[in-house]
């Protein structure tokens, strides 16, 4: 049941093209201009003016260069003078993480190829060593390092294949731990830290290609369902210099553990997060580079399960630990206390300050500035659809401040300057769009003394919105958040048809505050011109920052909690009075599909028509990481399992059911359709499916296949559920 919900998983295949893991917005080095391309050039613009005070890379040096005008991706490293390419890029599961690399140095104006003699479109995460003297890189499961300026290059590593990977991820690795990017440079450049993968004993998933001339075609995925042991997974430490390898000794069965965060600290030393199988256990190791021996450092236990951080913050999906007073203590972040806080945590773990005080959750960190004893983090403790900018002291003394601006709701983010005193500030909310500017952080102020957003936010006041948010309390005591989409000419005296659009899974939230949030971009249409009340609720376990208990109330119960939770709100909303109760529809894709099913089939009385799309029909075919992580083992609790998962309460179907899924689903497995078409036919239970050959997750691939899937999903909502006032 995947983690984001449709329109975050939509967005991530349209970056999929740019997400590498190295390009972000970058600062200058002294914090007063970002850097940034602009008209074909590399420039520095000054924050308080606006305007370029330098040209780094110009458009006569770029010229009509290969490497540049095919660029998806690049990071500009001006220690060295070099920037660093990626082009030709290919996906590999969700993301564009292959392709070709080149570095421009600005002193030789010269472009360098990497890996030149690998395969073409091979080469991931390239990253320059500390010097910016060399790069190293994965190709074809292998790790190199190469001299820039020489094309010299060492295989580090020389046994990978598609079984045993080195310094990359297999694809639930990926899919539920964010790593991709599996190797380290050490401080000092001597060493590389890396992870390997061995997936022997992982068994494929066959999937086939029906397309591709006319006999079948098997591709073959290393996937573990829920209830198999993970792939073995360790850490190396090579010596660049000698290519002399050391393996780390982690205690434990490497297949009845995970690895799924690695760092240095220091040159000599890693730390390793290490999670037991249940993944409610999260220990901290810290390991000597040269020896291998490793040493616990902190412990952590919770009776559901831990989130690991980069499944929280996206800008640690590639690499990142915090390291405070010169490696002494790090951040850490817990809900140990029932909030997601952060803690200052000394190297040897036996000391810990809580730095974020209060009955609030922190959404994600924004960005540490320990010259000044601060942390800045996103929070919102008044509203759970919101996010804003706040701030702690280091030394745990005080009270969260909070820096955004009290007369701007909605959704926040910042690029915080080194010196902390300057940002790239975003923002957006149901009513306003996205609006960028440059900002001095005490004022919120742009270089002309104004602020855009402040006024787009006092523009917006007086403006009209058919979308608005509200609280719903079930007669269980359930308070949730929603948002609903009135019609156009509303008229409270008529009823009206109902589509709720449901996610509810513990990896993705539908009802938040920013721009689009109630649009439907499947609906070939305007729902609200038609006359349909468009809604949204965000049940018991989604990850709204409403604490630990609110997300974790749904550990062993998806399928049931979350389900019970959105019938339960369904209800409260048709006492508004406007709902024509005889139409009502429910959709949603992923973890969503599987609820709408789940919906349709437990609660025939309330839900009238569904179309689900991708669903996980069966939670026994899932993979592990994901699935027992908010289930537990079926060894242990298969019950859980069953009782969860649609295809159990197929035999209630009453109402009118689309299903419809991709055939070349590498997540969300194709069986799933057949599981679930199987039970269906078993009670003669009639429903329309459709299958799309060959379409992944995101079933975008594919001349026409959008308007196909909108028009089909379109047609199918106005013939069973008709549109309009009545």
């Amino acid at each position: 049941m995947k983690k984001n919900s449709f329109w975050l998983f939509i967005f991530c295949f349209l970056l999929s093209s740019f997400v590498t893991g190295q390009s972000k917005l970058q600062w200058s080095e002294d914090g007063l201009a970002l850097v940034r391309l602009k008209k074909n050039q590399l420039v520095e613009e000054a924050v308080e003016t606006g305007k370029d005070r330098a040209v780094i890379i110009s458009e006569k040096e770029f010229g009509n260069t290969e490497p540049f005008k095919s660029m998806d991706d690049y990071s500009w490293h001006p220690s060295s003078g070099q920037l660093l390419v990626f082009n030709n890029t290919a996906r590999v599961w969700r993301y564009n993480t292959k392709g070709d690399y080149w570095v421009y140095n600005v002193n030789a104006k010269k472009w360098f190829q990497l890996g030149k003699g690998l395969p073409a479109q091979s080469l991931m995460f390239a990253k320059l060593s500390p010097d910016g003297k060399q790069a190293a890189y994965v190709s074809q499961y292998n790790l190199y390092v190469e001299d820039i300026l020489t094309g010299k290059r060492k295989a580090l590593t020389k046994n990978g294949n598609r079984r045993l990977i080195n310094g990359t991820f297999d694809w639930v690795y990926e899919e539920e731990f964010a790593c991709r990017d599996g190797f380290r440079w050490s401080p000092d450049g001597k060493k590389i830290a890396f992870w390997q993968v061995d997936a022997e004993g992982t068994k494929d998933f066959m999937m086939m290609d029906n397309l591709d001339g006319v006999y079948s075609k098997p591709i073959p995925v290393e996937y573990p369902k829920v209830g198999e042991s993970p792939s073995a997974v360790r850490i190396g430490v090579v010596d660049i210099a000698s290519a002399q390898l050391k393996w780390m000794n982690i205690p434990g069965d490497n297949r009845q553990h995970y690895l799924p965060r690695m760092e240095w600290a220091g040159s000599q030393e890693l730390i390793v997060q290490q999670l037991n199988r249940k993944q409610n256990q999260s220990i901290l190791h810290m390991t000597n580079a040269s020896t291998g021996t490793s040493q616990i450092v902190y412990k952590e236990v919770d009776e559901a399960w831990i989130d690991i951080l980069p499944s929280i913050d996206d800008d640690y999906s590639y690499g990142g630990w915090d390291w405070l007073n010169n490696g002494k203590s790090f951040l850490w972040m817990s809900e140990k206390d029932g909030w997601r806080h952060l803690y200052r945590v000394s190297r040897n773990g036996k000391e810990e300050v809580l730095l974020t005080k209060g009955d609030f959750d922190v959404i994600e960190i924004a960005v540490v500035k320990e010259f000044e004893g601060y942390v800045y983090y996103y929070a919102s403790p008044g509203n759970a659809t919101q996010k804003y900018l706040f701030r702690s002291k280091l030394n745990g003394d005080g009270l969260p401040e909070r820096l955004t601006p009290v007369d701007q709701p909605g959704t926040h983010s910042y690029t915080i300057s080194p010196k902390a005193d300057f940002a790239y500030h975003s923002f957006s909310n149901h009513k306003v769009p996205y609006i960028t500017e440059s900002i001095q952080l005490s004022t919120h102020k742009n270089a002309g003394g104004q602020s855009k957003i402040a006024d787009a936010v006092v523009q917006s006041a007086s403006r009209k919105s058919a979308l608005e948010f509200f609280k719903v309390k079930t007669e269980q005591g359930v308070e949730m958040d929603g948002w609903m989409v009135k019609p156009d000419n509303f008229d409270p005296g008529k009823k009206y048809p109902i589509v709720f659009f449901v996610y509810t899974e513990p990896a993705g939230a539908n009802v938040v505050d920013r721009f689009g949030v109630g649009n439907n971009r499947l609906y070939a249409g305007d729902m609200k011109k038609d006359g349909y009340v468009y809604v949204s609720i965000d049940n018991r376990g989604t990850p709204a920052p409403k604490g630990r208990q609110w997300r974790k109330s749904i550990y062993r119960k998806i399928g049931i909690v979350n389900i019970d939770d959105q019938a339960s709100a369904a209800k409260e909303v048709f006492k508004m009075g406007f709902i024509d109760t005889a139409r009502v529809a429910v959709w949603g894709w992923s973890g969503g599909g599987s609820a709408t099913l789940n919906l349709l089939f437990r609660y025939p009385e309330i839900y009238k028509t569904g179309i689900s799309i991708a669903a996980v029909a069966n939670q026994l075919t899932y993979d592990n990481i994901y699935q027992e992580r908010y289930m537990g083992l079926p060894q242990e609790n298969r019950e859980d399992f069953i009782n969860g998962s649609p295809m159990t309460h197929a035999k209630n179907l009453r109402g009118n059911l689309l299903y419809i899924h991709g055939t070349g689903d590498d997540n969300v497995h194709y069986q799933n359709a057949e599981i679930l078409q199987n039970e269906l036919i078993k009670y003669n239970k009639q429903f329309q499916f459709m299958s799309y050959p060959n379409r992944s997750h995101g079933i975008y691939e594919g001349e026409g296949t959008t308007k196909h899937l909108s028009t089909l999903y379109t047609n199918y909502l106005k013939q069973y559920c008709p549109p309009g006032p009545r």
